[in-house]
Formats: structure tokens, sequence, C-alpha cells
């Protein structure tokens, strides 16, 4: 067993990365491509956030990631590969499933691109969908939390269809970047034959088998006719991650020089990723500490739909569980702002400068706080509108009690979802942390077990959402017989755990209640224009 090799992609935010494992979980080698157009801002604009992806970034940079793993090591020992990317990030495509930017008149064009997960560009969109099902015979949206958002597949692409004439006379069909890729390299993009996985389908695009797959043509006809004419060109299949979905095409096998019986394992959203890698079992909430968070929690069927949240759906994490989706729009991306912020003015103020002067301060240091909706509000209950607040400031306030308001305000958010998902008769016994902040920042960490009260359990593992895939990919290429089987013998341990301070809860206990007053008043002025 230990003469074989595993590869997991994880497309991020920002970059790609590339794990090569045995089927122990040691990690072998790992490699990062920073996807070059989008290190320089290319077809965004942050003020509307309107965020896009070229396609090309993420060809090249997973070709360069991939050849320099593969080099390392004898590649005829390469058995499987795995991946996951953001999502909801789907792309117009051509019949081939070739998305429309890699053609020469929609080079530049960003609405022919990936819409990556935090576009917002679609909140109208999302107001009609919600509304129209809303007044549906069956409410297609009772396994999304009951709401469908902007960042979601269905609002994005009714959004580019109606704005873009040119890009709607030669678009066929919409692809989730997690699906295309896993058609790439296996050469097989038909968007008639191509692999839908679970988690994008069923948290993204109100896939359910009570249904039939997605939601009928009648009921996108009551949005619009651009959508309902889309539906007989999507899919009505979707499939676990884990599972075998085809062997390396020869172009990639040949470009890599892996073996042309390399298993290429269906894909998945990085945070179901990370929770696979993570470890995750019933009671068990995993965390993904990042740009922004997701929050992940399974457990055996239930008969409820949980309102709030991003989805419930069987499968979409572990066979025969319920995958619960919940997360919060911004975290990570509010403390890069501020730092952005405060150096505005030419001289360069760093994070690690600015968490050491909060770090030194007492909680709620000097009455700053804030509200940490700076891209909305994701869960729980999900308000796209709402804005970032900072509230308490005076001639004495420095950056450091700003910073450390901000960092409150974001595990704040992470206690009100664990408290929904508790209120609502989920389990939760212990929180694992994953993700860059997570192993990065010990005063962020300790501040979210002190407003959680409860202890989290830092993953071992840098690369837990690749792992998670190089787990995908053992369990399809049939080194272990199935995907939990995998987990066990790849999951990496627990290093660190931080723990709630006792003595400081009382104070923590009010930031958070007011946390909640003031959220609720901004939403309330919101909701009355003001």
């Amino acid at each position: 067993m230990d003469e074989q090799y595993l590869i997991g992609l994880d497309f991020g935010t920002d970059s790609v990365r590339a794990l090569l494992t045995d089927p122990r979980g040691r990690e072998i080698a790992s490699a990062v491509c920073a996807y070059p157009r989008w290190k320089k801002s290319l077809y965004c604009d942050a003020a509307r956030a309107c965020f896009r992806q070229h396609p090309l970034d993420y060809l090249e940079s997973m070709e360069t990631v991939l050849h320099e793993v593969i080099d390392k090591v004898d590649a005829s020992k390469v058995r499987g590969i795995g991946l996951d990317t953001t999502g909801s990030t789907p792309c117009a495509v051509d019949a081939a499933g070739n998305p429309l930017a890699l053609q020469p008149e929609f080079a530049d064009d960003p609405d022919a691109m990936f819409i990556l997960w935090k576009d917002h560009t679609a909140i109208a969109e999302s107001e009609e969908i919600n509304a129209a099902a809303g007044k549906a015979c069956e409410d297609y949206r009772m396994y999304e939390g009951g709401n469908y958002s902007c960042e979601w597949f269905f609002s994005k692409i009714l959004h580019v269809l109606r704005r873009n004439a040119e890009l709607r006379s030669k678009a066929f069909s919409f692809v989730e970047h997690c699906d295309w890729i896993g058609g790439v390299l296996t050469g097989s993009t038909d968007v008639m034959k191509l692999v839908r996985t679970r988690c994008a389908a069923g948290h993204k695009a109100m896939w359910h088998p009570s249904w039939g797959g997605l939601p009928p043509e009648s009921f996108f006809g009551t949005i619009d006719p651009l959508l309902a004419s889309l539906r007989n060109r999507l899919y009505t299949d979707s499939r676990p991650a884990g599972e075998k979905i085809g062997f390396i095409s020869p172009f990639w096998s040949k470009k890599l020089g892996l073996r042309d019986d390399v298993i290429i394992a269906t894909g998945a959203l990085d945070c179901h990723a990370g929770a696979v890698g993570a470890g995750i079992q019933k009671g068990v909430l995993v965390k993904v500490f990042g740009t922004s968070t997701c929050d992940i929690l399974v457990s055996d069927p239930i008969q409820k739909c949980v309102p709030g949240i991003c989805g419930q759906v069987n499968g979409s994490v572990l066979p025969g569980l319920d995958g619960f989706e919940a997360g919060q729009s911004a975290f990570g991306d509010i403390y890069n702002w501020f730092s952005r912020f405060m150096s505005s003015s030419g001289q360069s103020v760093s994070l690690p400068e600015l968490e050491k002067a909060a770090a030194g301060l007492h909680p709620d240091a000097q009455g700053v706080f804030a509200l940490d909706f700076f891209n909305g509000r994701r869960s729980p209950y999900a308000n796209p509108l709402l804005t970032g607040s900072i509230f308490g400031m005076n001639l004495g306030t420095t950056p450091g009690m700003v910073y450390r308001a901000l960092v409150e305000a974001t595990c704040c958010g992470a206690r009100h979802i664990v408290e929904h998902l508790q209120k609502q008769g989920l389990t939760v016994n212990s929180i694992i942390g994953v993700g860059g902040i997570s192993r990065k920042s010990d005063f962020v960490m300790q501040t979210c077990a002190n407003l959680l009260q409860m202890p989290i359990e830092i993953c071992a593992s840098e690369q837990v959402c690749a792992l998670g895939s190089a787990m995908f990919g053992a369990a399809a290429s049939g080194i272990y017989p199935s995907l939990e089987i995998a987990m066990e013998n790849m999951k990496p341990a627990c290093d660190r755990v931080f723990r709630p301070l006792p003595d400081q809860k009382d104070i923590y206990d009010k930031i958070y209640r007011r946390y909640l007053l003031y959220s609720d008043a901004i939403e309330k002025l919101n909701h009355a224009g003001c």
C-alpha cells in the first residue's frame, strides 16, 4: 500500500494547491500556485462585489502544481486524484463544456468567466427566485435553509443571461467549477454527460431527489423564460464525492507523465472536502476559517427542514448522512480589508502588527465594537444587503482597538451559527478548526473559543481540503473500499486545543448580547430603507 500515491487538488479563492500523499495520509510533497490574473485583480470590481476568475487561471495553475508534486516521485505509482473547488462558482459554456472565456470573442468578458462564490452582483435575481419559490406549490428552497442566496448557481446564471445578450446567444449551459475540473481531467466535459457533484447540486442549486433532481421547468418559467429554457440543458442526477468518474484523459496523462489508468474522483466544494479531511463525524462541527467561513455538520437523516442555513443534503459530505452547511460571508476578508484600509496612506500596516496591538487589549476595549456583515450575512438567515459597522469610537480610539472589535464581531458571528444549529435540534458536541487562520492566529482562535464557550481543536494538517480530496481519490481508486475507511486511515491528528477562559465568560457574553441587539436593530433599519 505504501508504494502508491494519491493527489488532492484544492482550488481556493486565491490559488490552487496540490497535495501528494501516501495511503496513510502522510504528506510526500505539496505545491501552491497563485492565479496570475486574479492576483492582478483583473475582471473584478470589489466596490460592486463583482468577482470573476478566468478559466486559464485554473488550467495553468493546476498544471504547474501537478508537475511540481509529480516530478518529485515515481509517477507510475500515482493511483488517484480527487479535487475540490470554491462554490457556487458557475460559468457559461458551449455544448462541449468549454467556458466561453476560452473563445477569442469572450476572452476579456467577465460575464463569460467563472463567477466566484463571493460575487454578489445577483442580489435582485435571488430576490425574484425567493419570491417565486414562496408562491410555488412546493417550496424548492426548503432544503436550502428556506432562502436562496445571490451567491448561488441560478441567481448568478440569471444575472449574466439578462445583462449580456452576446453571451446569452452563445451559452449552451452552465457548469460548476468543481464539476468542470473533473471533466477536464477525464477529457469528458460534454455538458449532457458531465458528472455533477452532490454537494454543489444540493446546497447551491436546489437539487433534491424528492422532486426528481432540479426544480422543474414550470417553476423556472414563473421567474424568467431564460431559466426555463435552460432547464433541459442542465442535469438530473448528482453523485457524492469519492466515487470514480473516470480515468485521466490521454492528454493529461501524457502532459503529466502519469499512467493512463489513474482514477479521477467526483469533486466537491472546498469546505465539504475540508470537513472530510478533518475526519468529521456525527456531533462534530468542522469550521473552516478562511477569507470566509464554512461550518459543516453531519447527522443521521432528519425529518425536518432546518431554516436559515446553506442547505441540508443527504450524502453531500458522507454517504448515508445528512450534511448541513452554514457559514459567514466574510471572516479573514475583514481583517485583510482593515489592513489595507490602514495602509491606504502609504505606510504599510500589517496584520501581525494589528494583531499584536489587539491582543494586548482587554476584551471590549474602550467600548469599541463592530458587526461583521462586510460582505452581507450568509448564516443564519442570509441577507446580502447588510453591511459592516463599527461603533463606540472616540478621539482616543486606536487601530488595535478597532481590529480587536472586528475579531470579536467575526467570532460573535461564529457563535450565532452554533447556537442556531443547536436551537434547531442538531447536536454540536465539539468543534474542529481548519483553514489558514486556525493555524496562523492564536489570538483569533482564543477569542473564538471564549465567545463560543467551547474548546476548539485545531487540525494538525495545514492542507486539510487537499487532504480530503486525496481521500476522495483513495476511495474512488479502490485503495480503500469506502470513503469512511479512507478517512479513518488518512485523517490527521489535532495538535492544539483552545479552551475558553472561564474568568472572561461574563464579558464575552456581554459582547455577544450586544452583537445580537445591534444586529437586529441594523437589520430592521435596513428593511425600513434607512
